[in-house]
């Protein structure tokens, strides 16, 4: 089935050449099905791409799925056009109203200041709270698992003695984990962030499991008894080559960056990257689509307020 996703969003057309199923508004209002609405709170800076990645995961599934965007008002890009935000996003204030089925918080380069100096911090602890009442299942990731789980279990982050970035082995804690059903004994996950979690810490935590961990990268994937709340780590909707983007960035910035680990053939930065993680990172999504949003939403999503978080 299709992800539904606004008529010009530059994703479409990306999408569309890759052959994933993609309905555009006037198309989908034709149909009498209920979509599962996912809303997707964008606080990359490089959002055109984050929305083209996410989108391409929603989409291929057998599901049909309406995304909303929004950024934060307190906040202002200086990496993406007032007009393709005005175009595309939404602000809180504009869905706080509302009940989704599923919600993604993305990640954010804010990862080296405390959380509470972070400007927006403050409207997205507002958020996180509301989606506890309005949101069948939160997905965090990278930053915004950090985020997640310090406003909602007090668990802190680390500074790594140097920046974490490559595609690193993982393997599946929790046998049981329906997120992880037909994963392989080893998969793939890119990391690039600068800040960890604690595993002991979160082991200590009541209400909290993990599911899958890196030997290199730490903790990966963690999620409430219910999966109404998940976090993950690492960066499974990335694109061939957007490790290499940073890198370049920081090459350009004159950071030093080290070579991405386990990322160019035989780590040479002259070849193209491998990409490695690709169908494990669909399988997540769908997973998590199926089983914590399809099958457990309620299909009169206001009683989403009534459940256990």
């Amino acid at each position: 089935m299709p992800i539904k996703i606004p008529n010009e969003l530059p994703a479409v057309k990306i999408l569309e050449r890759e052959n994933i199923f993609v309905m555009t508004e006037n198309r989908a209002i034709t149909q009498d099905i209920r979509p599962l609405k996912i809303l997707i709170l964008n606080l990359m800076p490089t959002k055109v791409d984050t929305e083209t990645q996410l989108s391409r995961l929603l989409g291929n599934t057998p599901l049909q799925v309406e995304i909303e965007l929004i950024h934060t008002e307190s906040h202002k890009s200086k990496n993406t056009s007032e007009e393709h935000l005005l175009a595309f996003y939404k602000q809180f204030t504009d869905v706080k109203d509302n009940y989704y089925d599923g919600m993604i918080i993305t990640g954010a380069p804010v990862e080296k200041m405390a959380f509470e100096e972070v400007d927006y911090w403050q409207e997205l602890c507002e958020i996180m709270d509301w989606s506890k009442t309005h949101v069948q299942s939160t997905l965090h990731i990278c930053w915004g698992a950090q985020a997640g789980l310090y406003y909602h279990f007090g668990i802190e982050k680390y500074m790594l003695d140097e920046k974490l970035s490559g595609v690193y082995e993982h393997k599946v804690d929790y046998k049981r984990s329906i997120l992880f059903r037909g994963f392989d004994d080893v998969f793939y996950v890119p990391h690039s962030r600068y800040t960890t979690v604690s595993r002991e810490q979160i082991e200590a935590t009541k209400g909290l499991k993990i599911l899958a961990s890196s030997d290199k990268a730490g903790v990966y994937a963690v999620s409430t008894k219910n999966g109404r709340q998940i976090f993950l780590t690492g960066h499974s909707e990335y694109d061939a080559d957007t490790l290499n983007k940073e890198y370049t960035r920081d090459k350009l910035a004159g950071i030093n960056p080290n070579i991405p680990e386990n990322y160019f053939p035989n780590d040479d930065d002259t070849k193209p990257p491998l990409i490695k993680w690709r169908g494990h990172a669909t399988l997540l999504f769908t997973n998590w689509l199926n089983y914590f949003v399809y099958q457990a939403t309620p299909y009169d999503v206001m009683k989403i307020k009534e459940l256990k978080v």
